[in-house]
C-alpha cells in the first residue's frame, strides 16, 4: 500500500514539473515542445490514458507505456534544441545579412564618396584647364601690363642687345662681355654674308629685327638639345612683353623655320608657325616679295634724279592747274604744288587740265616752286 502511495505522489510530482517545463516552452514561443509535453502528462495520468486505451482498444503494457513516454520527453527536449538551433543559425544568418547590408551600405557610400570626389576633381581640372586656356590666350596682350603694374614677379634676367647682325643673329651685353647669340629654329634671309648677294627680303626681315631688337632687353632660354659648328651661344629669345622673338619673326613672314641636325624643343610650333605665314602669304611668301623663295638675290631697285621734263609730264596727268590772270604773273601751277595756294584769290584762275591753260595764256611756264 505505501509502495503505490509512494509511485503515486512520484507520478504527480513529474506530472507538475512537466507542466512547468511546457509553460515555459509555451512562454518562450517553442509551441511544439510545449504540445509534445502535454501529451506526456496528458498520457501519465492513469485516469485519461486508461480511458484512450479503452476507446481505442490498445492494450499496451506499462514498461511500453513508459518507454513511450519517456520517448516522448526526450523528443521534446530534442525540438527545443533544433529549434533553438534554427533560431541560432536564423539569427546568424540575419546577423551576416545584416552585416552584408551594412558592407553593401558602406560599400555604396565609399562609391559615392568616390565618384563624388571624381567629380570634384574632374570639374576642378577641367576649372584649371579652363584657365590655363585663358591665360595662354591672353598671355601676349597683358603680360607686359601685369609685369609693370607688379601682378606678377618678374624675376627673369634680361640683357642689353647692342647690335643685330641680321634676323638670326644678334650681340648682347653678358654680364659685361659682349657675345654673339644664334637664334634656334630660325632662318632670315641673307643681308651680311659676303659670300653671297643679298637674299630676298633679308633688308626687310633686318629691319624688323632691329625694330623689335636694337637696345632693347631681352631674356634667354636654352635648348640643351642644340649646338652650332662656330661656336656661338644658341638661344631663344623673349621680348620684354613675354612673346617669343624667334617664334614671331616665324609667324609674321620674315624666316624661315630651320631644323639644324637634331628637332629643337618647339620646332612643331615653329612649323605651325611657319605654316600660317605660308598659307596667309605674309612677308617673304608673299607673290609681291619672295613667294617663299628667299635664296633669289633681292631686286634692288634706285632711285633716279626726276628731269624737270619729268616732272612737267607727270604733272600734266593731273587734273587741275592754277595761274593768275594779273598782267605780270608768268608761272602756273598743278594741284599737287603749293604755290598756286598763296596767288590772290581775285586773279586766280583754275583749268581742268594744262592744255587748257596753255590755250588761255601761252606764254606761262612751270613755277620753279614745283620743282
Amino acid at each position: 500500500m505505501i509502495k503505490e502511495n509512494i509511485k503515486k505522489v512520484f507520478n504527480y510530482v513529474l506530472i507538475i514539473v512537466l507542466a512547468l517545463f511546457s509553460l515555459i516552452f509555451f512562454v518562450e514561443g517553442k509551441i511544439l515542445s510545449g504540445l509534445i509535453l502535454l501529451v506526456v502528462i496528458f498520457l501519465s495520468l492513469p485516469k485519461y490514458y486508461n480511458l484512450i486505451a479503452t476507446k481505442l482498444n490498445i492494450n499496451i503494457g506499462r514498461n511500453i507505456k513508459r518507454v513511450v513516454l519517456i520517448s516522448l520527453f526526450f523528443i521534446s527536449f530534442i525540438v527545443v534544441g533544433a529549434t533553438e538551433n534554427s533560431g541560432n543559425n536564423k539569427g546568424s544568418n540575419q546577423v551576416n545579412q545584416n552585416l552584408l547590408n551594412t558592407e553593401e551600405l558602406i560599400n555604396n557610400s565609399n562609391q559615392e564618396t568616390i565618384e563624388s570626389d571624381d567629380f570634384l576633381i574632374n570639374n576642378t581640372v577641367d576649372s584649371f584647364n579652363n584657365n590655363d586656356n585663358l591665360n595662354i590666350a591672353n598671355k601676349d596682350v597683358n603680360q607686359e601690363e601685369l609685369i609693370q603694374n607688379n601682378a606678377i614677379p618678374n624675376d627673369f634676367k634680361y640683357y642689353q642687345v647692342v647690335e643685330v647682325v641680321d634676323g638670326d643673329t644678334i650681340k648682347i651685353d653678358l654680364d659685361g662681355s659682349i657675345e654673339s647669340i644664334r637664334l634656334i629654329g630660325m632662318d632670315t634671309p641673307e643681308t651680311v654674308d659676303p659670300r653671297k648677294p643679298v637674299q630676298c627680303f633679308g633688308e626687310e626681315s633686318s629691319k624688323k629685327a632691329k625694330e623689335l631688337l636694337l637696345n632693347k632687353k631681352v631674356r634667354l632660354e636654352d635648348d640643351p638639345t642644340q649646338y652650332d659648328k662656330y661656336g656661338r651661344l644658341i638661344k631663344y629669345v623673349y621680348l620684354e612683353n613675354g612673346e617669343m622673338y624667334n617664334k614671331k619673326m616665324i609667324e609674321d613672314g620674315y624666316a624661315h623655320e630651320y631644323t639644324y641636325d637634331i628637332p629643337y624643343k618647339y620646332q612643331s610650333e615653329f612649323q605651325e608657325a611657319e605654316k600660317y605665314a605660308r598659307e596667309n602669304k605674309l612677308g617673304l611668301w608673299s607673290d609681291d616679295t619672295c613667294s617663299g623663295n628667299t635664296v633669289q638675290e633681292a631686286v634692288v631697285v634706285k632711285d633716279e634724279p626726276i628731269s624737270s621734263t619729268d616732272k612737267i609730264e607727270e604733272n600734266q596727268s593731273l587734273n587741275k592747274y592754277y595761274t593768275s590772270s594779273y598782267g605780270t604773273s608768268k608761272y602756273y601751277y598743278p594741284e599737287d604744288c603749293d604755290g598756286w595756294k598763296s596767288l590772290s584769290p581775285k586773279y586766280l584762275k583754275s583749268f581742268n587740265s594744262l592744255e587748257e591753260l596753255l590755250k588761255f595764256y601761252p606764254s606761262k611756264t612751270l613755277s620753279p616752286q614745283c620743282y
